[in-house]
């Protein structure tokens, strides 16, 4: 009876199905991975929070010209202490005081942003509770302004709100076309690491068939040194390349490994994620004028918007040391006010209450501050404006220089593409004529070398183009492809 329980469990166990652990096997193209990066790597995330947070920025900077409705005040205002009181024969006495002071304001405040004033309308209540007040003299006291009208308004000072109109926009629409160079800028990354796995992944292959190549090709050998048709030298030369070929698949499969991980990590893979690659089959036809290119980088680029926007702030260094010679502020207001022992008794025929000063703080002898810093802002001014002429020479040149190496690329990549195609047709013809014994192992070993050579160059030649292509993408933010802006300035 043991027996045959035992011999149950057994099958039993053989029986049940066990549990499989694979790893996810994903492949991708280039176009592929270059959406996914765009989308959901770390790096996407980042600049989509950049934009954002300037989004945000450029939100609190629009607030400052809009009105603002502010409620303030005490309440309560309580003290209870013993105050040191002079009395009129110059003694000292000591009273009591326990009272309660409150105040309210609500107010509408709007700013001026063609002066750099301020404007408001206000109104305010006061309360006061005198809890130790003599017998006959009543506790509690109102006053309180029904309605005040103040205007604060510096004159002939710097401006900021003037300043700011005309150059904080320029700074929100660079932070928009920054947001689309970044886009770009991980296309070009992306592209980099994907073409450095490729490499990996071509090498590897490489690596691999010239391992079996050359176990064939020893197995070739061995029978004819059997025979006595080849000799020991030629034998032993064979079995060192097949040792070689071992090393060198070891060392591509440990770059392949590596370089697998700096690309899943960047685009946000799974590290136990399988991956393979596509090479691009396709090629874009098409040419790129460099004065089109030119004019869209212009138009587009944050970085041409920046020109304008550097020769804003320095004229408005320029206003700031002119605004900071003398100083004069006037100050106005006019209002209703009145006090009473009952709240509502404000509001009852109330006196007018009226308010206006002008200061001023005019320097009689800086022994030549003002014009210090009068010529220190103009001379920063030029500065800025020899800079930007001097960037945009470099800007312009860039572009030029980009759109002339592309065009240089796009040709190379067809000879090499070419070359590819023959060398390894060659081989294979080595190949086989080595086989029937056409071929010396020096000559097969040539185009072994000729056939790998050329098959990396194509692939760097592939890499070189579709990276050159995402940085024209990102210099001029226009798909030269498809024929579309890659930055609407109307979308926020």
């Amino acid at each position: 009876m043991n027996k045959i329980l035992i011999a149950g469990l057994i099958l039993l166990v053989l029986l049940v199905p066990k549990p499989s652990f694979s790893q996810e096997s994903l492949s991708f193209t280039l176009d592929e991975i270059v959406q996914r990066a765009k989308s959901r790597s770390p790096a996407a995330l980042r600049a989509e929070t950049r934009r954002e947070n300037r989004y945000w920025n450029y939100r609190f900077f629009r607030s400052n010209y809009n009105p603002q409705l502010r409620l303030g005040g005490t309440v309560p205002g309580f003290s209870q202490s013993v105050n040191t009181v002079i009395q009129p024969d110059g003694s000292v006495g000591f009273r009591e005081v326990r009272q309660n002071l409150m105040d309210l304001e609500l107010g509408m405040e709007q700013t001026i942003a063609a002066t750099g004033g301020n404007i408001s309308i206000n109104s305010s209540t006061n309360r006061f509770d005198n809890f130790l007040a003599p017998q006959g003299i009543p506790q509690t006291q109102w006053s309180g302004v029904p309605i005040n009208v103040r205007l604060s308004q510096p004159i002939f000072a710097f401006n900021p709100l003037k300043w700011d109109k005309k150059i904080e926009p320029l700074v929100y629409e660079e932070s928009k076309r920054e947001f689309v160079e970044e886009m770009e800028q991980i296309s070009q990354t992306v592209t980099q690491l994907f073409f450095d796995f490729l490499i990996s992944q071509v090498n590897f292959e490489i690596a691999s068939k010239n391992l079996t190549n050359t176990q064939e090709i020893l197995k070739i050998e061995q029978g004819r040194y059997n025979i006595g048709t080849t000799y020991e030298d030629k034998l032993l030369q064979v079995e060192l390349q097949v040792l070689q070929a071992k090393q060198d698949l070891a060392q591509a499969r440990l770059d392949l490994e590596a370089n697998s991980l700096r690309l899943k990590s960047y685009v946000g893979l799974n590290e136990t994620a399988v991956i393979s690659l596509v090479p691009p089959r396709e090629v874009p036809d098409f040419s790129v004028n460099v004065e089109q290119a030119i004019d869209f980088a212009f138009q587009n680029r944050a970085e041409a918007l920046g020109f304008d926007r550097r020769i804003l702030e320095a004229e408005s260094g320029v206003a700031q040391a002119r605004g900071q010679r003398f100083n004069m502020f006037l100050n106005a207001s006019y209002g209703l006010n009145n006090a009473a022992l009952n709240w509502q008794d404000i509001y009852f025929d109330p006196n007018r209450q009226t308010l206006v000063n002008l200061s001023f703080l005019v320097p009689i002898l800086d022994w030549g501050r003002n014009k210090a810093r009068m010529g220190q802002a103009e001379a920063n001014k030029k500065l800025v404006e020899y800079t930007v002429e001097q960037d945009v020479i470099n800007f312009e040149q860039e572009i030029f220089t980009k759109v002339k190496n592309f065009s240089m690329l796009k040709e190379r990549l067809d000879i090499t593409k070419m070359s590819d195609e023959v060398a390894d047709k060659r081989y294979d013809i080595s190949l086989r004529r080595y086989q029937n014994g056409n071929v010396t192992i020096t000559d097969l070993n040539i185009a072994q070398q000729e056939k790998d050579q050329n098959r990396r160059a194509y692939i760097q030649s592939l890499r070189d183009f579709w990276t050159a292509y995402y940085e024209l993408r990102q210099l001029t933010l226009y798909d030269f492809q498809s024929g579309q802006l890659l930055y609407t300035p109307d979308v926020e």
